[in-house]
């Protein structure tokens, strides 16, 4: 069996570690500068928490196999800690925030050696083992690990399939396999039941979602006899919590079958599940997960994993990894080796979600794709990825993300509205605006002319971004928004009660608002690009700019006049500091969905958010006083710690400089960010890594690139990279970008004087470009070559600003095409 691991001790490692070589030998093979232990220490006590799941996972895989923890915070089951293992389970989240205990580690393994087998201490908590140091080992599509009593695990996957392998030590001849049916990472088991014959366990239960108020059902096949293995099965039973006393396990030989009807609340403590032994110094286990039943589980083991082949399964894991890290080409010899290291690992990350389910969905009947977590694998809501994560899908992953686009238009066409979070395939909430909008219209003006071929509807999806953007679901904290009020106020009022019954969250007023205008531009935008009539696409512009309405231009905070705040039915405003809910808040006021929030604002400031309108920043510059005023604004944004580099509403401020005409403090500015705030240690995330939405933000940092949703104009500034390529399938171009004299010196947080880091001309195909602040998404993908000439000289960076063309806002007539 072949392995290209990455060790790691369970020995904390330092927060950041940037030291840079001037070049590294290139491997042979991309996966093996993927780092997957990145973002994986405990959120625990102060730490970074960017739980990363570091397990085993084919690109946007619904088996995510990994080890559980019995610590929390454990939101992807994994902790780089001394915690105990409690088993190795087949559905895991990727980064995300939501519950502390995790989502889905349902139907885990657990191995056991040298006890007999009715005193097996089967529970959980019995069970629980801790790991030998410096033995967990990952890279893409294979995980490892070995316990303190030298069993040692391994797993491979496919999409819904896989193998897990225990190899127990030499001379022990009673080893174990349990198989756990109520313990998933939440221990909310309410439901389900088991069933072993002739070596073939078929497992259903019913869990609690991670990000939401449901249930969900999930479904398991082991198969643990085959002719492909030899590891004789000498006895099988299951075992049972008493009834009255849940510590109380009974292991019954003989037995074929655990029951538990469903109930609405949990059945606490509960242990079931079946306990197998072997004759046999290895133990290799066969799954299939599935969403519709036990036996689809069955046969998506063999359809997907038909002959046991270890090696044949980790190597099309591999391949497939490989394909998609080939899409961003360096040179491994010249670039600094860290900056490399941390570029594929979050193209990785970026690629593990969302989870594709498609022949999975337990709702409805179709032939469309089905991706669970869309939103953006479970628990991250289209609020934490449409800045950053689908911009990038749509350069690199431009086939993948067809399918998710489809996923998104075919959950409108079932339930009338744009999905916005799903969560263990069930809705979750809804954290801002309905944010599947603005994905959509970035599908639009991208792809409308190979949309066809791709199989998206262009007609739906347009009729799903107008009846999002018109229509007022029955709980617009589900779903959709709050379209009734957005349309009669022209603004969210506090303290309005919808005549129309609709009801929802009835906080985050100020936040919703600003992006329902996004949501709006999305609609404006899609319009433009599919030829839709003058007045839909006037329509949806004014209504974009409506996030105005919002902005009180008498609060005075810090020196600095115009913020947005709440405003009530009567068109009063409604006071909230402006530092209220930022880093450095003096109160600690409730930021998140709850009903205590009282600021109008959703995990950010007003400080933060009166700078978010993409959709016309110059608008923003008028109401802040001019470019000189925004420009000290945004520096004492940052000086005072109002910015979170780990928070999605700070994604964009390191480069909304260019705006003002200031690309120069852009280039200096997300230097600081990046090399502040990113490492390659485990704690080398500066918060969850929200289903891939730091991992993709990171990528475009490197690049020097940053995406404006629903158009075709990015940011381009200075990349920390000599040069690199853009492949894309679908337009079948690779676009190579060249730094004309690229200045490692400037890899730093602060550069010192005289490195080359400000960008002084951009030349697109051998034509020089009239901005060196914007280019086109198309010049991006186009084919051909790029070349960014960088120079030290920061006074006269400061003087030619964007050499020509600010990038566009509405109000200065941009996105005009």
């Amino acid at each position: 069996m072949f392995s290209t691991r990455r060790i790691l001790p369970l020995a904390i490692l330092p927060l950041l570690a940037f030291e840079f070589p001037t070049s590294f030998a290139a491997p042979q093979d991309l996966t093996s500068l993927v780092n997957l232990f990145i973002g994986t220490a405990t959120a625990a006590n102060g730490g970074s928490g960017g739980n990363v799941f570091p397990g085993s996972a084919v690109p946007h895989a619904m088996a995510k196999v990994g080890i559980d923890v019995s610590t929390t915070p454990r939101q992807a089951g994994y902790i780089h800690d001394n915690s105990s293992i409690t088993g190795i389970s087949l559905m895991h989240d990727e980064g995300t925030g939501g519950n502390t205990a995790g989502g889905y580690g349902i139907f885990p393994l657990f191995p056991l050696t040298g006890c007999a087998f009715t005193s097996c201490p089967v529970g959980i908590s019995a069970r629980a083992a801790l790991r030998a140091a410096n033995t967990d080992d990952a890279s893409p599509g294979y995980f490892t690990s070995t316990f303190v009593n030298g069993i040692k695990l391994e797993a491979t996957s496919t999409r819904r399939a896989g193998l897990i392998k225990f190899t127990y030590p030499p001379g022990s001849t009673t080893n174990h396999v349990v198989v756990d049916l109520a313990n998933d990472l939440q221990r909310s088991f309410s439901g389900g039941s088991l069933t072993l014959s002739s070596g073939r366990v078929m497992l259903d239960g019913i869990y609690f979602q991670s990000y939401g108020p449901d249930n969900y059902t999930a479904h398991a096949c082991y198969d643990f006899a085959s002719d492909f293995v030899t590891q004789p099965l000498t006895q099988t039973g299951t075992y049972q919590s008493s009834s009255t006393n849940a510590s109380a396990v009974t292991v019954s030989p003989g037995s074929k079958s655990v029951t538990f009807p469903y109930k609405t609340s949990v059945y606490s403590g509960t242990q079931a599940g079946a306990l197998l032994s072997f004759n046999s110094s290895t133990v290799t286990a066969r799954f299939g997960i599935s969403m519709i039943s036990a036996d689809q589980a069955c046969a998506n083991a063999e359809a997907e994993v038909p002959s046991w082949d270890w090696d044949s399964v980790q190597q099309a894991s591999v391949d497939k990894w490989e394909d998609v890290l080939s899409r961003v080409q360096v040179d491994t010899d010249v670039e600094d080796a860290t900056v490399v290291e941390l570029l594929f690992s979050s193209l990785y990350r970026a690629s593990l979600v969302p989870a594709n389910l498609t022949d999975e969905n337990p709702y409805w009947q179709t032939d469309e794709p089905f991706y669970d977590a869309l939103f953006w694998q479970v628990t991250s809501p289209s609020w934490d990825t449409f800045r950053t994560v689908h911009p990038l899908q749509s350069l690199v992953n431009p086939r993948e993300w067809a399918d998710i686009i489809k996923s998104y238009i075919d959950g409108w066409r079932n339930t009338g509205y744009i999905p916005e979070c799903r969560a263990n395939t069930k809705a979750g909430y809804v954290q801002g605006g309905s944010d599947g909008m603005p994905i959509l219209g970035d599908f639009a003006v991208k792809y409308a002319a190979q949309a066809s071929d791709l199989g998206v509807s262009t007609d739906d999806l347009y009729q799903a971004l107008v009846d999002t953007a018109e229509n007022t679901p029955p709980d617009w904290y589900r779903v959709g928004r709050q379209n009734t009020a957005w349309i009669e106020f022209g603004y969210i009022p506090t303290d309005w009660v919808d005549p129309s019954g609709s009801t929802g969250l009835p906080t985050r007023e100020a936040s919703r608002a600003w992006e329902y205008a996004v949501g709006d531009f999305a609609v404006r935008q899609a319009g433009r690009a599919l030829s839709k009539s003058e007045a839909d696409i006037a329509k949806y512009a004014n209504r974009s700019m409506n996030f105005v309405n919002m902005w009180d231009p008498s609060v005075t905070h810090d020196g600095f006049t115009g913020f947005a705040q709440r405003r009530y039915p009567n068109g009063t405003f409604a006071f909230s500091s402006p530092d209220a809910c930022s880093p450095v808040d003096p109160v600690g006021h409730s930021c998140a969905r709850g009903s205590d929030n009282n600021v109008g604002f959703y995990e950010s400031s007003s400080w933060e958010y009166s700078f978010y309108a993409p959709q016309s920043v110059a608008t923003l510059i008028d109401l802040m006083g001019g470019n000189a005023t925004f420009t000290d604004r945004v520096n004492h944004y940052f000086s005072k710690g109002y910015f979170l580099a780990g928070n999605e509403p700070s994604f964009a401020m390191p480069w909304i400089y260019h705006y003002a005409g200031r690309p120069d403090l852009s280039a200096l500015r997300v230097r600081e960010v990046v090399f502040d705030n990113f490492g390659t240690g485990i704690n080398g995330l500066p918060g969850n890594d929200d289903s891939a939405a730091m991992a993709s933000l990171l990528v475009f940092h490197i690049l020097g690139l940053y995406p404006v949703i629903s158009t075709t104009q990015m940011l381009i500034g200075s990349p920390m990279v000599s040069s690199f390529s853009l492949r894309n399938d679908v337009l079948g171009t690779t676009t190579k970008f060249t730094v004309t004299d690229f200045d490692s010196t400037s890899l730093a947080s602060f550069p010192p004087e005289g490195s080359r880091v400000y960008v002084k001309s951009i030349m697109i195909n051998g034509v020089q470009s009239d901005s060196i602040c914007a280019i086109s998404w198309s010049d991006v993908v186009g084919g051909g070559e790029i070349v960014i000439q960088v120079d030290s000289d920061a006074t006269a960076a400061q003087a030619r600003g964007c050499g020509g063309l600010l990038p566009d806002s509405l109000a200065t007539g941009g996105f005009s095409n």
